[in-house]
């Protein structure tokens, strides 16, 4: 749990009961760490105190209600990080987001958090995916969460085959971003972070890692004329402003990338007179798994090299703090009840 800015601690709590007809149990085997927990650690976003976090888990399933139809006990199976009712029209369509009773995610004071050992998870048949035979726990982990986000944000882009997308933060969603762009037809991806370290990863994965003033460098890239399509990874006010002023005329700002909850002073009449299309996404996860475990599974999008440390839930406050420093060392941690 995390009870305030810096402040994790691992407690003990009741096992969690089946929550309706509907649900699931789920004993976790692995857990992460995503860039939005970072949000609560930080004090950006205050949740109250002492929240269970964590909504990329993935494990066996211990107990299931009388409806559940598509799993049973003992199944591997992961879960999406955002939970519909997963029965009417907006669930119908793949993202809960559109749910009409409100989309709920896991460890935000909606539902449990999944850094834990065990997870009531509701609306069992619509919110967990069997796990395929020969996938590796840190690619399973992807498909809950950060890969997901990482290809809707590359998809709502819209560029064009062959064109120049820039990738703004390379955490593991922004290395998911480069990925995700680059198979679906960038010519160029763009890698912006102040990590030389982490612009070195982006590289690895078929990215030109850009230096310096993130406005100027792109400009320079690209002959004046600006970026196809943005992702941005981070969503602070300034990758926001460099997001709207590297981009070319009437092209793509795709935001993935979790804001504060103060406002951001849009330049309203710029991105008016520019003709900038500007898209916020929260990732339909359940609808990407149609056109990401394939492509997981055959290789065609690679999974590896995003998770770089491993810790036992018991050892989360140094983990937590691990992931704080933002190094090229630590991108993303996965934890071990």
């Amino acid at each position: 749990m995390i009870e305030g800015p810096g402040r994790v601690v691992v407690a003990e709590a009741p096992d969690p009961a089946v929550p309706g007809p509907d649900g699931a149990v789920v004993s976790v085997d692995a857990t992460a760490i995503c860039g939005s927990d970072m949000h609560f650690y930080d004090g950006d976003i205050d949740l109250g105190m002492g929240i269970p976090v964590g909504h990329e888990f993935l494990g066996t399933v211990l107990d299931v209600g009388p409806e559940v139809r598509r799993f049973a006990v003992g199944d591997r199976v992961l879960t999406a990080s955002v939970a519909g009712c997963g029965r009417c029209d907006g669930c119908a369509t793949g993202d809960p987001v559109r749910c009409v009773e409100g989309p709920k995610v896991f460890g935000s004071g909606m539902l449990p958090g999944g850094q834990a050992t065990a997870v009531a998870v509701p609306a069992a048949d619509f919110q967990l995916l069997r796990i395929p035979d020969g996938m590796d726990d840190e690619a399973a982990l992807l498909l809950t969460d950060n890969l997901s986000t990482g290809w809707a944000g590359a998809q709502r882009a819209e560029f064009d085959p062959g064109g120049t997308v820039v990738v703004l933060g390379l955490g593991a969603v922004g290395l998911c971003a480069v990925r995700s762009a680059l198979a679906l037809g960038a010519g160029r991806v763009l890698a912006v972070d102040p990590v030389a370290g982490r612009r070195d990863r982006a590289a690895d994965s078929g990215a030109e890692p850009v230096e310096g003033p993130t406005v100027e460098a792109v400009l320079e890239a690209t002959g004046g004329r600006g970026a196809d399509a943005v992702i941005d990874a981070v969503a602070h006010d300034a990758t926001l402003d460099d997001a709207l002023a590297c981009v070319r005329a009437a092209g793509t700002v795709s935001v993935i990338g979790v804001h504060d909850l103060a406002p951001y002073p849009l330049p309203a009449l710029m991105t008016l007179f520019r003709s900038i299309t500007l898209r916020m996404t929260t990732a339909p996860v359940h609808r990407t798994w149609k056109e990401l475990v394939p492509l997981v599974q055959h290789g065609r999008l690679r999974t590896d090299g995003i998770f770089t440390h491993e810790f036992a839930l018991a050892d989360a406050a140094v983990a937590y703090a691990a992931v704080a420093e933002r190094s090229a060392e630590c991108v993303k941690v996965l934890l071990r009840p």
